[in-house]
């Protein structure tokens, strides 16, 4: 699997961290806008979301969206419980508690 810095802009990635630095201030709407996805062909949108299903279950799951930040690099915080709820429930269309990709079972991950 590609790491996210292989379609990923490193400043993009950086600049995205930056403003979500503060515990209690992650948008997924505004960090993806900030690290270049809404800018991406589906196909890397795909790797990105396989990039941060860390456990390759074709879902992101609510432990896995907690360490989101990580996936974009290993000095990114963790979320709190009240961002990652807030995440899961925003991108959580179907209500069954974990984020597929369009097209799959799960809720879709999306950059809209």
């Amino acid at each position: 699997m590609a790491a996210l810095k292989d379609f990923l802009k490193a400043d993009d990635i950086q600049k995205a961290l930056d403003a979500v630095k503060a515990e209690g201030s992650f948008d997924h709407k505004k960090f993806f806008a900030l690290v270049g996805l809404k800018a991406m062909t589906p196909d890397n949108v795909k790797k990105v979301f396989q990039a941060i299903d860390a456990d390759q279950s074709g879902f992101i799951e609510e432990e896995e969206l907690k360490f989101v930040l990580k996936s974009f690099a290993e000095d990114g915080r963790d979320l709190t419980d009240a961002e990652t709820k807030a995440f899961l429930n925003a991108a959580d269309k179907d209500g069954d508690g974990k984020i597929g990709i369009d097209g799959e079972r799960g809720g879709r991950m999306t950059t809209k």
